[in-house]
């Protein structure tokens, strides 16, 4: 049973072996990631040229791509980065953003999973449900599926794709097909900032560059989100707004620690079949 002790313990690791993130995301949040993984102690790297993607890809401790904003070279640096992710045991986390959003993005995502082998995919509940085939109420990048049977939905998905599974929303839901958590931290305001989930891919992918557990790495990536959001609401004044909400946000990346972690609420969950 994962603890949030062991999740600290990652978040120890991420700082003293600051592993390299390569990203191949979109050019809204780029900036936002490469500030979320140095806070957190890991080390960004975006290179998007098809010609030298598989060889960063190679150099790292895990990879992220994400389709936030797609076009031809970008997939091809994509296709490129995850082979080599594959080939050299780097893992590889995938943001399926806005995956049935239009034809060109369904049609990617699904060229994508034939091509490459994600360790790990972290999307809202429209994404996931693109993802199983199922009828999804998406709008643009953003969810307009309820949560229900998340956790179910996780665990039958990663047990298809043999990846691990998050599902994000108010309450968050990961999966590996035989383990399965409902995380329960948070706040609002996170839904109201660009970029939260691009962030919690990074955050996921540092925790998968200093441990072997996928599964893990993925919840830890979304608690240390949560967390973070929580803190950072507890630092706002009465009158700050949303800018500041995300300035609080950063300085809770880089100030989490052993005491935040232990708040952590994972509720493990049983799944019949």
């Amino acid at each position: 049973m994962l603890t949030t002790s062991e999740i600290y313990r990652m978040f120890q690791k991420i700082k003293e072996i600051h592993p390299l993130i390569h990203h191949i995301t979109n050019t809204v949040t780029i900036n936002d990631c490469a500030n979320a993984t140095l806070a957190v102690g890991g080390r960004p790297v975006m290179a998007d040229s098809p010609e030298e993607a598989a060889e960063m890809t190679a150099a790292a401790s895990a990879l992220v791509i994400n389709i936030g904003t797609l076009n031809n070279q970008t997939i091809a640096a994509m296709k490129a980065a995850g082979r080599s992710a594959n080939e050299h045991h780097v893992p590889l986390i995938l943001d399926p953003v806005g995956a049935g959003a239009t034809d060109f993005r369904k049609k990617t995502v699904f060229d994508l999973l034939a091509s490459i082998h994600p360790d790990i995919i972290c999307g809202n509940m429209s994404e996931i449900k693109v993802l199983a085939g199922l009828q999804a109420r998406g709008r643009g990048v953003d969810s307009g599926d309820s949560m229900e049977d998340a956790d179910r939905l996780a665990c039958e998905l990663a047990g298809r794709l043999h990846s691990v599974i998050a599902v994000t929303g108010k309450v968050d839901v990961v999966s590996d097909g035989k383990r399965t958590v409902k995380l329960h931290n948070g706040d609002r305001r996170l839904a109201d900032v660009t970029g939260t989930g691009c962030m919690t891919n990074s955050l996921i992918a540092s925790f998968a560059g200093a441990a072997d557990d996928a599964f893990a790495a993925a919840v830890g990536g979304i608690v240390a989100m949560g967390l973070s959001g929580e803190k950072a609401a507890l630092l706002l004044r009465e009158t700050d707004g949303i800018g500041s909400f995300k300035v609080r946000l950063f300085d809770a990346f880089s100030t989490l620690n052993e005491d935040d972690f232990s708040k952590g609420a994972i509720e493990h969950v049983r799944i019949v079949r």
